[in-house]
């Protein structure tokens, strides 16, 4: 019996031109449904951008995006 499963997957990204948004592990990344997934994903998008400061958010234009990506599991 197959059941599904979420795989949160994070990137950190700044709008600069010419950088590129790069994979960025989390301490947690599977879940049991997409609710919990991008709860998780917020919160800790949240914590990320806390930890750095003012001042490079600004001038890198820094960001997150997330995705949860439902993988069948066995």
């Amino acid at each position: 019996m197959s059941m599904t499963k979420f795989i949160l997957i994070l990137w950190m990204c700044s709008s600069v031109p010419g950088n590129e948004c790069i994979k960025i592990p989390t301490p947690k990344f599977v879940f049991d449904d997409m609710y919990d997934c991008t709860v998780y994903g917020y919160a800790h998008s949240e914590e990320i951008i806390i930890s750095l400061t003012r001042e490079f958010v600004n001038e890198k234009l820094v960001y997150t995006k997330f995705a949860c990506d439902a993988q069948q599991v066995i």
